[in-house]
């Protein structure tokens, strides 16, 4: 899995230099927004700390408004969904999976573009543990924050692919437990409203 990761991340990196050559010819600018600019996107993470002893990876969706409050700054509001998989471990003779978690995510934040197509966002919020009961945890609702760094550039007439990588971590869902912590990307399409 830390193998995927890293070449998802290459990948992100490549296509957003290649693009970059065409969205300097795209008179739309990524850091004015036409009204609100919103986006629906596919995430994966890989979990680390104490959550990657238990779950191997994630995956999810997000919709996310970038709402425009002056040149180049933006306020956002993102909710989605992050299923955590389980990891086969040995307790004892037998062998053993640990429940998937599933997480809803409510964030608001800011996005600041200090250049054209790159961008710098930090979000908080609260998760919900979809499957509480399932998954043993104790707490139903956790604070999350998420720092992120990515590159928003022009695919046409206000359309955009937004591709970011941040690092998410929830509080905890287990008394005495430990944060839920992992590194994700998110690849979006985004959209002007006007």
């Amino acid at each position: 899995m830390k193998n995927l990761f890293k070449i998802t991340t290459l990948s992100l990196a490549i296509a957003g230099l290649s693009f970059s050559a065409k969205a300097q010819t795209v008179q739309t600018t990524t850091t004015a927004a036409n009204g609100v600019r919103l986006s629906i996107g596919v995430e994966s993470g890989i979990p680390v700390g104490n959550l990657s002893n238990t779950h191997n990876w994630n995956l999810g969706g997000s919709v996310q408004a970038d709402i425009p409050v002056a040149e180049r700054l933006f306020v956002t509001a993102n909710a989605g969904f992050n299923n955590f998989f389980g990891k086969t471990y040995n307790a004892g003779i037998v062998s053993k999976k640990a429940p998937d978690i599933d997480l809803v995510p409510v964030k608001v934040g800011l996005k600041y573009f200090p250049i054209p197509n790159f961008y710098v966002q930090g979000e908080a919020g609260a998760s919900f543990i979809a499957n509480k009961n399932k998954s043993g945890a104790t707490e139903s609702t956790a604070f999350t924050y998420a720092p992120q760094i990515g590159v928003q550039f022009p695919v046409g007439n206000k359309n955009y692919i937004d591709a970011g990588i941040r690092f998410e971590s929830n509080t905890k869902f287990y008394t005495n437990g430990n944060n839920n912590n992992f590194f994700g990307i998110r690849v979006a399409y985004a959209f002007d409203t006007k």
